[in-house]
């Protein structure tokens, strides 16, 4: 076997193989005599049949396999005593590849391939505990309580019937059956019976729900509305619509009270518990985005204090992957690129600059993790799995089914935890100093920041 490194540069690297006919006949024989043992034909007794006439029936199926074989261990060899370090999967490329690949299966000729790939970069890693960070903290307010806790009894007001004859108004809630048509034609999703709209909470598209305005039990009328041009079904987007709307109740909103009786009905012990209960929600809100904010603050620090070249081909993946996103959703909005003050090109151009951010500290913090031993783990794992599996009340057990028989996507849920343990154990090194601040000042976006990794 011969090995010949063809490119060295930068984080490229490029090899040719040549494995000789004999060496891949001699492993052929070897597997036909181990199936010699285990093949069963008709004709002949088991652990019987000739080689000669294994070879004629499975040879090259077999030396097919062989080849399949010699060439991951060979790639894995090569990357082994090189002490490598892959960025992703190599290429593997045999020149004149449909008729060389049959000579080859045939025995008539050498196998000969060429390896590439690229490798990781060598990342010297900085002083972390010269970092300094702010950490915003804002405190919640009793008036964010009140409004959260009056939001709370808006979203349960009780609403009682209207009497006979009332028409339909503002803030009334109307129990409706409705068929809609586009260009005379029913959609999928264009009927509905017995649906409750709240006229004012635009909750339908813009349009429907003013039309409901004056409209009594058992009547019905056309309504006409235009779904908006950014909705969620692309085949209705922008599209003009027309709904046969038939009212079957109609209720008007009474008064909630704030009170002990009130937080009772929610499943609580008193108007107390309810506040502590709404402060507690606030309060993680508050503290998951002040941890949002510094973690920000960290990885451009981070992207600052450690400049290396990425692999172009993870570079290449991740960009697919954000502007995939990005055309889905201005098509999905019926946008273009001017529509965002912008070109193509221009787009193009800032994607992949995050692109090269997002991998480049999404390999930094690997190397922290790898250097600094930190592990996700089994616990870790399963306890994210199992708050996964509560969001889908009743198919538990199938969500842990599809996460442990799936490792692709059991590593969906471990990447995100190993890069946040990595960040506690930077900011644990860091010197991070708190500062108070306005909910509205920890809320507000950052437009100038680049995007976390």
């Amino acid at each position: 076997m011969q090995v010949t490194e063809t490119v060295s540069e930068g984080l490229k690297r490029e090899f040719q193989v040549t494995v000789p006919a004999a060496d891949l006949e001699v492993r052929l024989s070897g597997r036909l005599a181990q199936l010699k043992d285990r093949v069963q034909l008709r004709g002949f007794r088991p652990g019987k049949v000739p080689v000669t006439h294994l070879r004629k029936v499975y040879g090259r199926s077999v030396m097919a396999e062989t080849v399949e074989n010699v060439i991951r261990e060979m790639n894995a060899q090569i990357v082994e005593e090189r002490g490598l370090k892959l960025a992703r999967e190599p290429k593997v490329t045999i020149p004149n590849e449909d008729t060389e690949v049959d000579r080859v299966i045939s025995g008539q000729a050498d196998l000969a391939y060429t390896l590439s790939f690229e490798v990781l970069p060598a990342i010297m890693l900085a002083d972390f505990s010269g970092i300094k960070l702010e950490r915003p903290i804002a405190e919640v307010a009793d008036a964010e309580i009140d409004a959260a806790v009056n939001q709370i009894a808006e979203q349960n007001r009780p609403y009682a019937a209207k009497a006979d004859g009332a028409k339909a108004e503002q803030g009334d809630r109307v129990v409706i059956d409705f068929v809609g048509r586009i260009d005379g034609t029913p959609f999928p999703g264009g009927a509905g019976t017995d649906v409750a709209v709240n006229i004012g909470s635009n909750q339908f598209i813009p349009g429907f729900e003013e039309q409901l305005v004056g409209i009594g039990v058992g009547e019905t009328r056309l309504v006409k509305a235009t779904f908006p041009a950014a909705y969620q079904t692309e085949a209705l987007a922008g599209k003009a619509a027309e709904f046969d709307v038939t009212a079957k109740s109609i209720e008007a909103p009474t008064t909630v009270t704030i009170d002990e009786e009130f937080a009772k009905s929610l499943g609580l012990e008193s108007l107390a518990k309810l506040r502590e209960a709404v402060k507690d929600r606030l309060a993680r809100d508050y503290t998951a985005m002040s941890r949002q904010k510094v973690k920000r603050k960290l990885l451009d620090q981070l992207d600052v204090m450690h400049t290396f070249t990425p692999p172009s081909t993870l570079v290449d993946d991740e960009f697919e992957s954000i502007w995939n996103t990005i055309e889905s959703d201005l098509k999905r909005q019926n946008r273009t690129f001017a529509d965002e003050g912008t070109t193509e090109e221009k787009a193009r151009e800032e994607y992949r600059g995050i692109a090269a951010r997002r991998v480049r500290l999404g390999l930094l913090l690997a190397e922290i993790g790898d250097k600094n031993a930190i592990k996700v783990t089994d616990e870790e794992l399963s306890r994210a799995v199992v708050e996964r599996a509560r969001q889908v009340p009743g198919r538990e057990q199938e969500v842990w089914d599809y996460y442990r028989k799936n490792p692709q996507a059991m590593a969906g849920i471990r990447a995100p935890i190993y890069e946040e343990k990595v960040v506690d154990f930077l900011l644990e090194l860091a010197k991070v100093a708190d500062k108070t601040v306005t909910k509205e000042e920890l809320f507000k976006d950052d437009e100038d920041a680049p995007p976390t990794a």
